[in-house]
C-alpha cells in the first residue's frame, strides 16, 4: 500500500474498491485485486482508514483474505457492531475472522 500511497514504485497490483463506508473518523473500503496478467486470482482486501479533521489520513490498517467485523466498544457492555465485510464469494469461501474495535 505504501507504494499506492507515495508513488513509491510501479506495482502491476491494482485496488478496485467494491464499496467504502464511512461512520465518524473511520473510513472503510473493500474490494478485490488482482496482479496484472492474473485474471481470476483476485485478492480480497479491507482498509480502514482514520481521517483526522483537517482531512488527513492518520492511519491505515490493511487486511487482506480476511474477513472483518468493526465493533465501537462502550462502556456498560453495549458494545456494538458498525460494520462487516460483503465478500461476494463468503458463500463458498471460509476465511479467517477479525473483529476490528473502535
Amino acid at each position: 500500500m505504501m507504494r499506492v500511497l507515495t508513488g513509491a514504485g510501479a506495482s502491476s497490483f491494482r485496488f478496485v474498491p467494491r464499496a467504502v463506508d464511512a461512520f465518524g473518523s473511520t473510513v472503510i473500503a473493500e474490494g478485490a485485486s488482482a496482479g496484472v496478467g492474473e485474471v481470476g486470482k483476485a485478492a480480497y482486501w479491507v482498509h480502514a482508514w482514520t481521517v483526522g479533521s483537517d482531512g488527513v489520513i492518520t492511519q491505515l490498517r490493511e487486511y487482506f483474505n480476511t474477513d472483518l467485523t468493526v465493533t465501537r466498544l462502550a462502556a456498560a457492555a453495549a458494545s456494538k457492531c458498525v460494520w462487516q465485510s460483503r465478500r461476494p464469494d463468503s458463500a463458498r469461501n471460509s476465511l479467517p475472522g477479525l473483529v476490528l474495535a473502535l
